[in-house]
């Protein structure tokens, strides 16, 4: 086991250093330039709103990434797709005269996300189909489907006036109140949940110590359960001044902490990764990896029908732009948040710092007044930058590896 080491600390945590200084610079910048405050609640709120769907695809992404590296095409397009969906059952249109309960209107949407996962899982597992011409034909498909939809269905080739049913189960606010007025329900969760972080810290490295391992010194827990916590507070204020907690936040939270615990505590998630490190060897060792490829299609299918309709009530219309490029930024999430491009190895939370680096990229650029094309030109180079930065370090480890291992065997030699 390795020695705790700043040097290696400051490695593994380059892209959230990196993420602190990009959010900090476009302070700077918005505020020089265009006299505007990054750090105003509403600025805050809309960040974490406008880039929800990078944090729930990104999950789903990273699923099918760590079973070798595999990436979902067609995301974006299913995104356009269960919108006109659900725009076609919940709101009166020239296909459908009545409108269907918002209950059942779900439950179709969530059947066709399941039914296209089940499809797609079983030609990428069982009938051996490549990953990215499967989900290729998705991006081709889904995309004509949802615009043939909302063609028929409307003769402004969109659907709006959802009802308030749906939108308040994926947009709106968390005890609401007005703007600027200090939510004390809010704040009082961030409180809590930032309680429960330190907590959780600590339990960790106590456990390691009970059980022998290597753990990180106290001062390196408390200081970064204090900055973990400091930024949870800083967006529980700005949740509570722009008039309470978006329900968007809770259906992220959720999703983040449903797949941290599969990706860090469970057999599902370890095999998952065996998988992606080692198909042959997983294979032999019992794990059944088709329906491991199965099951991350059919993740994926359900976890971009949330996004749909997350995306679908912010905006409050379906529309055939709809989900447009969603596809890149997932897989550009998980790869700058350190996911392997290769497979088996990728986190949660790495991912989770890649999605919020390319959503203040997106956000602070728009905000400077830096043309779109220059943002995807920005967007590509911290892409690529990050690739490289994973094969150098995997290098530098596969050395240093090689090194103890010469050491140790040359040590014993010399015993001998």
């Amino acid at each position: 086991m390795n020695k705790f080491n700043i040097k290696n600390v400051l490695e593994k945590n380059i892209m959230t250093i990196a993420l602190f200084a990009v959010y900090v610079l476009f302070v700077l910048l918005a505020a020089v330039i265009k006299g505007t405050n990054m750090l105003d609640p509403s600025i805050v709120t809309s960040l974490i709103e406008q880039n929800a769907y990078v944090f729930v695809l990104g999950a789903g992404m990273l699923m099918c990434m760590l079973t070798g590296g595999n990436i979902d095409l067609s995301v974006g397009s299913f995104v356009c797709f269960a919108g006109a969906v659900a725009g076609l059952f919940s709101v009166e249109n020239n296909i459908i005269k009545n409108t269907t309960p918002t209950p059942v209107t779900l439950l179709i949407v969530v059947g066709v996300g399941l039914a296209y996962g089940a499809v797609l899982g079983y030609l990428i597992a069982y009938v051996r189909i490549p990953p990215w011409i499967a989900t290729l034909a998705g991006y081709l498909a889904f995309r004509g489907l949802g615009t043939q939809i909302l063609t028929k269905a409307s003769t402004t080739n969109a659907i709006s006036n959802f009802p308030s049913s749906l939108t308040h189960i994926f947009s709106g606010k968390l005890f609401e109140t007005g703007w600027g007025e200090l939510n004390i329900p809010c704040v009082a969760l961030g409180v809590i949940a930032a309680g429960v972080v330190i907590f959780l810290n600590f339990k960790a490295r106590a456990n390691k110590i009970k059980k022998g391992y290597e753990a990180d010194p106290f001062w390196f827990v408390l200081l970064k359960s204090i900055l973990i916590a400091a930024v949870i507070l800083f967006l529980a204020i700005e949740f509570s001044l722009d008039g309470g907690i978006p329900v968007v936040v809770l259906w992220i939270a959720g999703v983040l902490i449903i797949y941290g615990i599969i990706t860090e505590k469970t057999t599902i998630g370890r095999h998952f990764m065996t998988v992606g490190g080692n198909a042959e060897a997983s294979r032999l060792s019992g794990i059944n990896n088709k329906l491991i490829m199965f099951a991350a299609y059919l993740n994926m299918a359900i976890l971009t029908v949330v996004a749909a309709l997350i995306v679908t009530t912010r905006t409050g219309a379906a529309n055939s732009f709809a989900g447009q490029e969603f596809e890149l930024d997932a897989i550009a999430a998980c790869i700058v948040g350190g996911v392997s491009a290769y497979g088996g190895s990728g986190t949660i939370i790495g991912m989770v710092v890649g999605a919020a680096l390319i959503g203040v990229i997106n956000q602070g650029m728009s905000l400077v007044g830096v043309d779109q094309d220059w943002i995807k030109i920005v967007k590509g180079l911290v892409l690529l930058a990050a690739v490289v930065f994973e094969i150098l370090s995997k290098k530098n480890r596969e050395k240093k590896s090689a090194m103890k291992k010469a050491a140790a065997a040359t040590a014993k030699t010399q015993e001998t």
